[in-house]
């Protein structure tokens, strides 16, 4: 019945702010970007090399997301890479605080986590 996800919606507090983090930092790839004046709101939809995608909506007055303590529904939005270590470097290199790299006590895998401008938890996760 499931093929894949698709896509990831995150609404941010800033938009110009978020664009810069997810196609300048993080490196995702515009799609297509729309301002919907009915909703004064921008769509951006950004894709990662394998396809998937993440959406990125501005709305006005949006509630900030609780996370810490950790709230009911989505905890992280996580990205798959070749090696946590040189991703972590690059993105501390542009400013980004990074947590320490774990391992996963269950796959061995390495991961860490990092926020992005609003505070929404991403993690690397080593595949």
């Amino acid at each position: 019945m499931l093929k894949s996800i698709h896509h990831a919606a995150i609404i941010c507090s800033d938009y110009v702010r978020s664009k810069y983090f997810y196609t300048q930092i993080l490196g995702l790839k515009v799609i297509a970007e729309n301002y919907r004046a009915a909703r004064d709101s921008w769509k951006l939809d950004l894709q990662l090399p394998d396809g998937s995608q993440v959406e990125l909506f501005s709305f006005p007055d949006a509630p900030a997301r609780p996370s810490y303590p950790e709230a009911q529904g989505l905890r992280h939005l996580a990205f798959a890479v070749d090696s946590v270590v040189t991703c972590k470097n690059a993105l501390e290199a542009q400013g980004v605080e990074v947590e320490p790299v774990r391992v996963d006590e269950y796959t061995g895998s390495r991961f860490t986590f990092f926020s992005d401008p609003d505070g929404l938890p991403l993690e690397l996760y080593e595949i």
